[in-house]
């Protein structure tokens, strides 16, 4: 997409703190780190989200890596969050598909709560 964030930096059109690529995803540093370490997995093919027809192969590969670039992170043995915002009512603020790889810190527990509306 031409004037999708994450394909521009997917593309090197757009420069990035790189943790790892390959042919078919690429991890950086988000630039506004909710954690010690926060990155980000994105496909280089643009999906919107993962309700995209993204396919068991890209959903394979992408988390398939988490544990080696969580691993070049320094959070694998401790531990880390992995989280998938899918959409605008589960704040995805960005239309692309992409996995946030959270660690450094012991992370709070709990779910996000309800109140009905």
């Amino acid at each position: 997409m031409d004037n999708c964030i994450f394909c521009m930096i997917a593309e090197g059109k757009v420069p990035s703190r790189k943790v790892y690529e390959d042919d078919d995803i690429l991890a950086f540093d988000d630039i506004a780190p909710q954690a010690p370490i926060h990155t980000l997995v994105i496909p280089k093919k643009h999906y919107s989200n993962m309700s995209d027809d993204v396919g068991l192969v890209a959903l394979g590969t992408i988390f398939g890596a988490v544990p080696k670039i969580a691993e070049l992170k320094g959070v694998a043995q401790g531990g880390y969050r992995v989280i998938v915002n899918n959409g605008i009512d589960a704040n995805q603020t960005v239309g692309h598909l992409h996995v946030h790889i959270l660690g450094g810190r012991k992370m709070a527990q709990g779910m996000v709560t309800f109140d009905g509306e």
